[in-house]
């Protein structure tokens, strides 16, 4: 198979979807790889290291769309990038199409087979090509927010830790998955003062069990969430519906009632975002501010530790790349049901059940 790797073209988005170890896996067992020049710059890759573990290197974007069998990207195709596919083709990107109807529109008429990292399944239910950038999310956002929360970048001027005899800052953390885990480890580290809210029972007793003291815990109720938000001073968002729009846990009064220069952090801006006020920024333009409480709010938080975020992704997606590229998808999905449900979009009809829910359209499951 051929395989093609365009350089992403999302604005301050400096991920690619293959590394020269992913290359040279590839072009070993057989399959031809074209890499758009300049695709590895950002995260200190150049075409010479490619070209040594096997890759063909294409001088644009038109190059690697027209000749590739299956393109492999990081970002979803952007308006430019859907023009260039082609039916047969196969696309094995993130999509996040439940929040996006227009790329959704754009992958329907260019009939080709879109396959999403996100909704690839894996045993018990785990989404193991979103986990990577779920944990590079959820340890960012306290990053961002603790620097955010600085009076310079508007915010309340707090310590996330505190000092002694100065309390640290309240941080709480809606949903306690891949990326509120990995947000509660790294804000305690911080010495923050932290609570995660989940609405499975379990999920906090694990929680509770795994950081002992040094959280809190509380189950997720509309009044819960309104109470801890009020006194927050900075909040995450890290709940995940698989393929579906995030749930709008806090509303715009909650917001309202924030105190002025708390900061929200929206991980699930990618399907929506789960506050009622977010609204999707970049890297060069990250955050804005609502009621006076600031809102971080970038829909492609890893890509600005691309060289990290790269090497934990294509450690997790070079299998399935494989599997598709040795055995064709329709067998690969035969083989893998888990890989099959990445399917989204097919010879111009949404073939996922809960993307088409949430775009208002009818889900045409491949037969």
């Amino acid at each position: 198979m051929r395989i093609g790797v365009p350089r992403e073209i999302k604005v301050h988005e400096y991920r690619v979807g293959l590394v020269p170890a992913g290359v040279r896996e590839l072009t070993g067992a057989g399959h031809e790889v074209l890499i758009e020049t300049g695709a590895g710059n950002g995260i200190g890759v150049d075409d010479a290291q490619f070209r040594a573990a096997g890759a063909a290197i294409a001088p644009g974007a038109a190059e690697v769309f027209q000749r590739a069998e299956m393109v492999i990207k990081v970002k979803e195709p952007q308006a430019a990038e859907c023009a260039m596919l082609h039916p047969g083709q196969v696309l094995f990107t993130y999509l996040h199409l439940a929040a996006d109807p227009e790329q959704a529109r754009g992958l329907m008429k260019s009939g080709a087979t879109a396959i999403a990292y996100e909704t690839v399944t894996g045993a018990r239910g785990s989404l193991p090509l979103l986990t990577p950038m779920s944990e590079v999310a959820g340890r960012m956002s306290i990053q961002v927010g603790a620097a955010s929360l600085q009076k310079a970048h508007g915010g309340f001027g707090v310590l996330l830790g505190g000092v002694p005899g100065v309390p640290p800052a309240r941080v709480v953390i809606l949903g306690g998955g891949v990326s509120g885990t990995h947000a509660a480890e790294m804000a305690v580290g911080l010495r923050a003062d932290v609570t995660v809210v989940d609405r499975s029972v379990d999920r906090l007793r694990e929680l509770s069990t795994q950081f002992g003291s040094a959280i809190q815990t509380a189950y997720s109720t509309t009044e819960t969430i309104e109470k801890l938000v009020k006194d927050a001073d900075l909040v995450v968002g890290a709940v995940l519906v698989a393929g579906a729009a995030a749930p709008k846990l806090v509303t715009r009064a909650m917001v309202k009632s924030m105190k002025p220069g708390a900061v929200l952090v929206d991980i699930a801006i990618d399907q929506g975002g789960c506050f009622e006020t977010s609204r999707p920024t970049t890297h060069a333009d990250p955050t804005f501010v609502v009621d006076g409480v600031i809102h971080y709010c970038v829909a492609n938080m890893p890509g600005a530790v691309p060289r990290t975020s790269t090497l934990a992704l294509t450690n997790a997606t070079l299998p399935y790349a494989r599997a598709l590229a040795d055995l064709g998808w329709r067998e690969a999905f035969k083989r893998d049901p888990g890989l099959a449900a990445g399917l989204n979009v097919h010879a111009g009809e949404i073939t996922h059940e809960v993307v088409a829910r949430a775009l208002g359209l009818k889900a045409r499951p491949l037969t």
